[in-house]
């Protein structure tokens, strides 16, 4: 379990009410935020704190990990930002019946402020520009010391239950895809022979599939080469792709489907000289009884120029770690 501190001054109504986080993948300038990156780093279980109005109002628990969603609708005053892509945490959010002022206990929080990406000044006011940040296990626990038995009670339960009992579906993801999904099908400029390929190609199968078998053979990793058991996986993944990026093979990779999942979702990537990425949030032990082993170095071959091409937007969008780290 980690511990989250986010500032929910302009979106507290919307995030706690809809039980989620969202922030932008990148700032406006196109630079990377670490209070953004921090996004990919929450995993199920994890406590999150919120503040908003200068005071701790709601506390919550993660039932997911990152995914890419596009800005909720309700961020904006009229239409869905479809083509506003960010990170998405949904996250269990109960609201504080004792809601402490961080300013009236410095005495307290200054001891364990971080002295990287704090989340309060030395005088208790937020900091703008913060977004998401962890903070310490030493730090929330004075946290918890301000708060009712209620919200002691809610951290207590989350050490006791399994993970996976926290876990919900991507529901952002969903909801968006199945946008796109009926953007293509409602295209008449497209033939429909066409926009029936594209669709297919979410599920990496028909002309999509065709395409990457022209120059892959066999699972990346597990090296099944029936094709009947593989998918053709994006690179580059369907949602953030063009049409034509949609189709192309270069943009693919076959795996199968519990490797299809994994690299999909972000769990794992691909460096440019075939090294298999894990990402630090995905549960180990499950990856070994899907496949992949990882407790030693696994390198899957070489790629292409394009395929290289595909796989940086891959690490740098939709795998699942922090560049804070690095």
């Amino acid at each position: 379990m980690r511990y989250w501190w986010v500032n929910q001054n302009q979106t507290y109504a919307h995030e706690v009410g809809g039980n989620y986080l969202w922030s932008p993948k990148v700032n406006a300038n196109g630079n990377r935020n670490p209070f953004y990156e921090f996004m990919r780093e929450v995993a199920p279980g994890d406590v999150v704190f919120s503040f908003c109005d200068t005071r701790i109002r709601a506390i919550g628990i993660a039932r997911s990990h990152a995914y890419e969603a596009p800005k909720p609708l309700e961020f904006q005053n009229a239409g869905a930002y479809w083509n506003k892509v960010g990170w998405r945490v949904d996250v269990g959010f109960v609201e504080l019946m004792v809601q402490p002022r961080p300013a009236d206990h410095m005495e307290l929080i200054g001891k364990v402020l971080p002295e990287k990406y704090a989340p309060l000044q030395f005088n208790g006011k937020g900091l703008q520009g913060v977004y998401l940040t962890e903070v310490t296990e030493a730090f929330a626990n004075v946290l918890l010391g301000l708060m009712d038995q209620a919200a002691r009670n809610l951290v207590r339960a989350s050490f006791q239950q399994d993970a996976a009992g926290l876990r919900a579906d991507a529901v952002g993801l969903v909801e968006w895809e199945a946008h796109q999904i009926a953007e293509v099908q409602n295209n008449k400029s497209i033939p429909e022979t066409d926009r029936l390929a594209v669709i297919l190609a979410r599920r990496g199968q028909g002309k999509f599939k065709e395409n990457v078998l022209k120059r892959e053979h066999r699972c990346r990793i597990t090296l099944v080469d029936r094709i009947e058991h593989l998918r053709a996986s994006h690179c580059k993944p369907w949602r953030d792709a063009s049409n034509s990026e949609r189709l192309d093979g270069e943009n693919g990779l076959l795996l199968t489907p519990s490797m299809d999942h994994l690299f999909d979702r972000g769990f794992i990537s691909f460096k440019d000289n075939g090294d298999v990425l894990v990402s630090p949030v995905a549960h180990k032990p499950s990856l070994g009884k899907m496949g992949l082993a990882t407790d030693t170095k696994i390198n899957v071959g070489s790629f292409t120029s394009m395929q290289k091409k595909y796989l940086e937007f891959h690490r740098n969008f939709v795998f699942l770690e922090s560049r804070n780290r690095n």
